[in-house]
């Protein structure tokens, strides 16, 4: 085992959450800081093509993980990928900004205090975001992060658009304080390549001698002196070594990856590390649970042509190189609304999403023809999911359950067939009858089928997650939070968290957004505690 000289703070992480931490704390030079991350550099093509990034699916760049086997959606286990290189899922994702409601994060405010309200949020939001043609002061224009109009979309987007307001919704703004409508997506990306926390915020700290950034690095237990964490046990290409930290630990490995890493540590539930002989430093019973995703359903019709199918042709190719437009800009999920299942709700508890291909078999499946893509997100789900020790080897992949349409009530389920239902009323819309033919190309033997029937065949076979994973260890002014309102991991010195496994509950909206503001506002609550001298404890409540 190699030792390695110390540094101010270890980071673990180099996603959309420890990239823009470890490049907010390098800014005035005045700490070093070492990012581990598990995965490569993001050098690989299809990270940089947008169209392309599926394709990065079951890769060496992706975690690759799978649940457990769901009883709600016919005992089928369900892919998650999690982006494994610089960048984290920034780099594998859809580009999708969408920031979710000002309420979601008041409601944040109410577990974890006025400091996570929206008000208090905006300014993070704001210098994380620079907006292509920004007029409003909500949203940043100076930011880290490229969020442009996309360059390229598909004839069939603005149809979709032209249909929800046939179907009697409206066509608002995206990404203001209530978007309680329809928008085209809003990306990150710049100039039609893909815009990661590794680009906003690794690019430009590279040259800085007080961050290292290693790649190939997997975390496997975070070492403590008593209660004090100080530094990080990790595998480098194969050899054992340790990282020390003077000042603090910062964990960035997102909802699955950081309740794993504390269990590892010691710092979990009893009962679970004891069975796995891992020693107990902190009995800490809702690391890993707590965990909610959001969840899509789907419906997809045939269409004449100008989908996304032809999108490998080489005169894309050619197009996307030469100019940075044409099929191979998009992001696929073109655009996308925020609706009702009940019309006495006060605000929207289904996301519908558009995308002008056929996206098959949670997008490991091609495209078998010209189709356009429908779904239904059920935004707040009751459900409530674990990620637990498969065993104490550090390198084996966690148990992931999410439990999808599990509450007791079947209100999950019963808002996700409302929300398929508001689908097949926009596919109904003169636009999309226009421009769309009879057959549908999932769910199988749709055609056949009433509406109904289609949307529970389509929820039990084809249902997946939209990837946003949160709440694994979750933040909260209450002793049984996992961590502190200032990210301070309980029970320790010297601990934090900060991705979105913090989050209190799920946003209405997509979460690489907040996981950017959470890294920026650690990087403030770090900075502020070494102002103050040795970094503070949790609350051991």
């Amino acid at each position: 085992m190699t030792m390695r000289d110390p540094f101010d703070y270890v980071v673990v992480g180099a996603g959309a959450s420890g990239a823009a931490l470890a490049a907010k704390l390098t800014e005035d030079g005045s700490h070093t800081v070492l990012l581990l991350e598990a995965g490569a550099v993001d050098k690989k093509a299809e990270v940089h093509i947008p169209a392309a990034f599926s394709a990065l699916f079951r890769s060496e760049l992706d975690w690759n993980y799978d649940t457990t086997p769901q009883p709600q959606l016919a005992d089928r286990t369900i892919y998650w990928p999690r982006g494994k290189m610089l960048g984290g899922s920034s780099s594998i994702n859809a580009m999708m900004w969408v920031r979710g409601f000002a309420a979601d994060y008041d409601h944040w405010a109410k577990t974890a205090g006025p400091t996570w309200s929206y008000s208090a949020l905006l300014p993070y939001f704001r210098s994380v975001e620079r907006v292509e043609g920004n007029t409003d002061p909500d949203q940043g224009s100076g930011g880290a992060i490229s969020i442009e109009h996309q360059r390229s979309p598909r004839s069939h987007t603005a149809t979709f658009l032209k249909a929800v307001v046939q179907a009697g919704y409206s066509v608002v703004a995206p990404n203001t304080a209530l978007p309680d409508g329809f928008s085209q997506t809003m990306v990150s990306q710049k100039k039609g390549k893909r815009f990661s926390s590794a680009d906003g915020y690794l690019v430009p700290a590279k040259t800085r001698a007080n961050l290292t950034v290693r790649t190939n690095a997997q975390a496997t237990r975070v070492l403590f002196d008593g209660s004090r964490a100080t530094g990080v046990e990790y595998v480098l290409d194969g050899v054992t070594t340790q990282a020390t930290a003077r000042r603090e630990v910062v964990l960035c490995g997102g909802a699955v990856n950081t309740p794993q890493l504390l269990m590892l540590s010691g710092i979990g539930p009893r009962a679970q590390l004891e069975r796995h002989g891992i020693p107990v430093l902190v009995d800490s019973p809702e690391v890993g649970e707590n965990m909610r995703d959001h969840l899509l359903s789907g419906l997809i019709v045939e269409t004449p042509g100008d989908t996304l199918f032809t999108a490998k042709k080489v005169p894309e190719l050619v197009k996307f190189l030469a100019r940075g437009r044409g099929m191979l800009t998009s992001n696929v999920a073109e655009a996308y609304g925020f609706v009702r299942s009940d019309p006495s709700l006060e605000l929207p508890d289904i996301e519908i999403i558009f995308a002008p291909v056929a996206f098959i078999g949670e997008g490991l499946v091609p495209a078998p023809a010209h189709g356009i893509t429908i779904g239904a997100i059920l935004l707040k789900p009751e459900s409530t999911g674990t990620v637990t020790l498969a065993s104490a080897d550090p390198l084996a992949a966690p148990v992931i359950d999410p439990r999808y349409l599990s509450d007791s009530g079947g209100s999950d389920r019963a808002r996700l067939m409302a929300g398929l239902g508001i689908c097949e009323d926009i596919l109904q819309a003169p636009a999309l009858q226009a421009t769309t033919g009879p057959h549908f190309l999932a769910p199988e033997g749709a055609d056949s089928l009433g509406r109904v029937e289609r949307d529970a065949v389509a929820l039990e076979t084809a249902a997946h997650t939209i990837y946003h994973p949160v709440g694994t260890a979750r933040m909260g002014t209450d002793a049984a939070s996992v961590v502190d309102e200032q990210l301070r991991v309980r029970g320790v010195l010297g601990l934090r968290v900060a991705d979105a496994s913090v989050m209190p509950d799920i946003i209405r909206g997509h979460t690489q957004a907040p996981s950017m503001v959470i890294g920026e506002k650690a990087a403030d609550l770090l900075l502020q505690s070494a102002q103050l001298g040795a970094p503070a404890a949790a609350s051991v409540g």
